[in-house]
């Protein structure tokens, strides 16, 4: 699940480079799973950091399935999250 804001910086100001927040909830699992989650998440997102606009601010939640998932099933997962959330 992925949310999206985009933020205006003002008249005459740069925008910011997007900024990515993680949510992983014990519902995914331990604190190794969701440690192992994250990172994974993280590196997924960094290859797409570039799509996203700068201002945008964006929350990658972890739902539980995601524990079991390989690289590529979360990389598909969140190409289509970001697809619903674009501009």
């Amino acid at each position: 699940m992925v949310h999206r804001l985009d933020v205006d910086a003002g008249a005459g100001r740069q925008p910011r480079p997007a900024r990515v927040g993680f949510v992983v909830s014990k519902a995914v699992g331990n604190s190794v799973v969701r440690h192992r989650v994250t990172r994974r998440l993280r590196a997924l997102v960094a290859e797409r950091l570039d799509t996203l606009p700068p201002g945008t601010d964006l929350v990658v939640r972890a739902q539980p399935a995601a524990a079991a998932a390989d690289s590529s099933e979360l990389g598909s997962a969140l190409d289509r999250a970001l697809a619903k959330v674009a501009p």
